[in-house]
């Protein structure tokens, strides 16, 4: 897609308002950036579904391409510096950086978002933190780089996929809802977990049940499985528990507390959904 007129002179604006920004230390508001949604699109077409490897060859170091965010359809142009596992990554310029940074609401942030990669003709499902960490070598204000994961990227220090940027690639390649109406019980309450400690509301609302109403769900923080999923929990046909660990907030600060997370369904061939109730009796 080509930025239209308007769009330009939005960039154009947003350059003379970087430079007022960087002197008087205000934030740009995301209202103001052009956004792929302008023209009325609502799910950019031509997504492909792509493998790190295919896509690193697609953008090669030293290249420049655009990541989209798929929430708010802002965009902004990065370069790949480095990353063999998966893409180490830099806005190319200072606006770019504080676009990234009104995509995150004005605060870094170690959060997965659901992303495309636009490269030519291609619009590749991916996922970025936005976190500056490491070395960096642009003049853009982005002290350091961040990552960008793919189908079969890992990190740099394991040879396994991050569980949480897949979760957002699945998610950007519409590929979430099929996965979330067949997930088993296991499944389920994983894309539970992961979803809230990732602050996403959307996917939060497709695993529990709905016009659910929980004030625990506003005040949950995080949550952790004492071990692996698969290994431990009661379950039967209709129900399966897992003991977990949760932080929630609360008038004195964060609290942590022991749960059980049960996730239930009303039939064998029904989907699983999680009791948001089962968080809020102590173990």
């Amino acid at each position: 897609m080509m930025r239209s007129a308007l769009s330009t002179v939005i960039i154009g604006i947003l350059i003379f308002s970087f430079i007022t920004d960087e002197l008087y230390g205000k934030g740009i508001k995301v209202d103001q950036l052009p956004s792929i949604f302008d023209d009325g699109t609502y799910i950019p077409e031509r997504i492909e579904w792509k493998t790190w490897e295919e896509t690193s060859e697609i953008i090669p170091r030293g290249s420049s391409f655009e990541v989209v965010d798929y929430e708010t359809g802002l965009y902004f142009q990065v370069q790949r510096r480095a990353g063999s596992r998966h893409a180490d990554v830099q806005p190319l310029t200072k606006v770019d950086t504080s676009i990234m940074k009104a995509i995150y609401d004005g605060k870094w942030s170690w959060k997965r978002r659901a992303i495309f990669i636009r490269k030519g003709t291609h619009l590749i499902p991916a996922s970025m933190h936005g976190m500056p960490h490491g070395a960096g070598a642009l003049a853009n204000n982005f002290p350091g780089h961040f990552c960008i994961h793919l189908p079969n990227s890992t990190t740099h220090r394991s040879s396994k996929e991050d569980p949480s940027h897949q979760l957002m690639i699945m998610k950007a390649s519409n590929r979430l809802d099929d996965y979330i109406e067949h997930a088993t019980s296991d499944q389920m309450a994983n894309v539970f977990m992961l979803a809230v400690n990732q602050e996403d509301d959307s996917i939060i609302q497709k695993t529990i049940e709905p016009a659910t109403d929980n004030e625990l769900l506003e005040n949950l923080f995080f949550i952790f499985p004492d071990r692996p999923f698969s290994k431990v929990g009661h379950k039967e046909f209709h129900l399966a528990e897992f003991p977990v660990a949760i932080t929630v907030r609360t008038g004195k600060g964060l609290e942590k507390r022991n749960a059980m997370l049960t996730v239930e369904r009303t039939s064998l061939t029904g989907r699983w959904y999680v009791n948001l109730e089962s968080l809020s009796e102590d173990d």
